[in-house]
């Protein structure tokens, strides 16, 4: 039989047991309800080119899954899109990106029924607010179960693998997830949840037998991005079945305890890996008294956590269950329901807002004179309270005109214009600022900052501001790969990927950091001990924030110059915008002195050909030199560039480019026999 019709016999098998599945769901004689959200309600930060989706409790009516009974509003405002379902899951997905920093507000209407024609009894209504990016970090497989090159695997296990970020379901499917023995496929069911996938085999694996599970780059994230390498994974069967019944080892809170938080999230683990699908709002449930405590669930491995759709209430006694409905791979039931009770925090308990971080940091120097302030809480604050009578930028005794808006939990104040250079500015922010419970601040919260002041006779916009970026001459987010041998003079930095993402530098490790023979400095990344992790972190953080920065730099000098070939030309310094990619097939030349300016905004991608060279004169130096690129940068073979590249996706060196400045990446930094050189 051809692979492509046995892949369609597996899609039709699917269908099958999906309705075996509806068979066992319809079984049920509760309304259907909704489980999880993703996002989840009052998420921050949301991307803006994700999708939206809602995980039921039971198989639904697909065809009463769809755009009039699945909306997605900003505000009033309508959001278009389109309304897919798979599985248990349903998926919103907008016709465009949404706007940066607004709050959101999705609902599914009791018209969803289930397959016995059931509605949800109410309305499930929840929120959510967007940050300022789009989201293009490439999911990867975290875990499976078994692990790979696993031995003895009970053969009526299921086989589960997850991610490290929630999937878009509709993607995985028997062409994108499938399990083979020798050249035969396997044929199987495919169920997935959240950042987890299972594929429960129709029939008994064999004993003593060795199978292959892969994932291909056909599955993707919420926001569309594919896995960036096919994975695989192996084990070997034993000759016994899974017989042992899983059981509930640790609750967080603990039974009977007091002075639960009110914003407690409940966390079970098990004995063993559970069948996520099989974790929810009718197997997991949360009372006070008589009545069920709403919300959204996530799991990590054995460990189950249960999201309160709004904080517990004071001094009250909650009870949690999870029966028998819950079943491990194997699909054993839990060994018995488990109850446990814990007793919240007294009602005179308040939780007290506090100013977690701001931007620009108290006492900053040199800010950019288009600086907007942002100030970040503990807790989600009351909107109606962050207002200009609370939030203020004063200069000297002068008030500064601006716009307060607030999102998620950060209150922005956004100049009318732009700011002086060389003032010293007091952003103030007072007591009437409240949390959504009504408790204001313990203390006005003052911030002084001194804006850029360029020095006599520098020409060109404020140098963009690096942060702890600037820590680093390379510093990308998934991937440093290398073609030894290159020469690196200043730290590496990769986050949130892990080492083994840093390859072709024979790496050494030592505590938090790692050495190499082609780099003098240091090596970090995501997964070395603390503090390095925080510190690229926030690394990262002032990685996109500069780049946001340097993007959105007003009113430019030069629009478009040369058309995008700035080959052979000779440049000043200044703020020059190209609405295009930009190619250097010749020499370019930045003249200026050692304070002067220069950043370019490029919309598109950004390459040298070969052989070329960005050459400074007049005292110009790479570190004032900025290059913003939403595309990938090239330097071509043996071309020599200088400046403080910023890419949005890639940076990829040629061989035998060199490279003095720094390679700032949102993806992948890629050399080849280079020479790369801080400023």
């Amino acid at each position: 039989m051809k692979l492509k019709n046995l892949f369609s016999l597996l899609a039709i098998v699917m269908v099958v047991l999906m309705a075996g599945c509806k068979k066992d769901a319809d079984m049920s004689a509760t309304d259907p309800l909704v489980i999880s959200t993703d996002p989840i309600n009052v998420a921050t930060g949301l991307a803006i080119n994700s999708k939206i989706s809602a995980t039921f409790s039971v198989i639904m009516d697909a065809s009463t899954i769809n755009a009039n009974n699945f909306t997605l509003q900003q505000g009033t405002t309508p959001i278009v899109g389109t309304v897919a379902y798979s599985g248990t899951t349903g998926t919103f997905t907008p016709a465009a990106k949404l706007v940066a920093n607004k709050v959101y507000t999705a609902t599914i209407t009791t018209n969803a029924r289930d397959a016995k024609g059931r509605r949800l009894a109410s309305n499930y209504v929840w929120s959510f607010t967007t940050g300022n990016t789009s989201d293009m970090i490439q999911p990867t497989v975290l875990a499976t179960n078994p692990l790979n090159n696993a031995k003895l695997v009970p053969f009526n296990n299921s086989i589960l693998v997850t991610f490290s970020k929630p999937m878009d379901p509709a993607t995985i499917t028997p062409l994108t997830f499938n399990l083979t023995q020798g050249a035969t496929v396997v044929v199987g069911a495919i169920t997935s949840s959240e950042a987890t996938a299972t594929f429960k085999p129709i029939v008994n694996l064999k004993p003593n037998t060795t199978y292959t599970a892969t994932v291909t780059t056909g599955v993707k994230d919420m926001s569309g991005n594919a896995m960036a390498t096919l994975y695989t994974f192996t084990f070997t069967t034993g000759t016994v079945a899974a017989a042992v019944l899983p059981e509930v080892t640790l609750t967080d809170p603990a039974k009977a305890a007091t002075d639960v938080a009110l914003n407690k999230a409940i966390a079970v683990t098990f004995s063993e890996t559970m069948n996520p699908l099989t974790i929810n709002l009718s197997t997991f449930t949360l009372k006070q008294g008589n009545t069920v405590v709403s919300g959204t669930f996530s799991n990590a491995g054995k460990k189950y956590t249960f999201t309160p759709s709004a904080n517990l209430e004071a001094d009250k006694v909650y009870t949690g269950t999870i029966t028998t409905g819950a079943k491990d791979l194997a699909g054993n039931a839990l060994k018995e329901d488990y109850t446990f009770t814990f007793t919240t925090v007294p009602a005179v308990a308040v939780i007290i807002p506090t100013v977690l971080s701001s931007d620009p940091q108290n006492n900053a120097i040199d800010v950019a004179p288009n600086k907007a302030v942002k100030i970040n809480f503990s807790v989600p604050m009351d909107p109606l309270s962050i207002t200009a009578s609370t939030f203020t930028l004063m200069q000297g005794t002068n008030a500064v005109a601006g716009q307060v808006t607030y999102a998620g939990t950060t209150a922005t104040f956004t100049p009318t214009a732009n700011l002086e250079g060389g003032k010293l500015y007091t952003a103030t922010l007072t007591t009437g600022a409240k949390s959504l419970a009504g408790t204001p601040l313990a203390a006005n919260t003052v911030i002084n900052f001194t804006t850029y002041l360029a020095p006599v006779g520098a020409i060109g916009p404020a140098p963009v501001n690096l942060g702890s970026a600037g820590n680093y001459v390379i510093l990308a987010k998934s991937k440093i790969s290398n073609v030894p041998t290159s020469a690196v003079t200043g730290d590496i930095g990769l986050s949130p990927a892990a080492e083994t993402y840093i390859t072709g530098f024979s790496q050494t490790d030592a505590t938090g950091y790692a050495t190499s023979p082609q780099v003098t400095g240091k090596i970090f990344a995501a997964d070395m001990v603390s503090p390095t992790s925080s510190n690229l972190t926030t690394a990262v953080e002032n990685m996109i924030t500069a780049y946001v920065d340097a993007a959105g730099r007003p009113t430019p000098d030069v629009l478009n110059l040369g058309s995008g070939n700035i080959g052979s030309k000779t440049i000043t310094g200044g703020l020059y915008k190209f609405t295009s990619s930009v190619t250097v097939p010749s020499d370019l030349t930045l003249s200026g002195g050692a304070n002067d300016v220069w950043i370019f905004q490029i919309t598109g991608d950004f390459s040298m050909s070969a052989n070329v060279r960005i050459n400074l004169v007049g005292g110009a130096q790479p570190k004032n030199v900025f290059f913003q690129v939403a595309g990938e940068a090239i330097i071509g073979p043996n071309a020599h560039f200088e400046g403080i590249m910023m890419s949005w996706t890639a940076i990829t060196l040629k061989t035998g480019a060199s490279y003095v400045g720094r390679a700032l990446a949102q993806t992948a930094v890629i050399l080849d026999g280079n020479a790369v050189t801080k400023p």
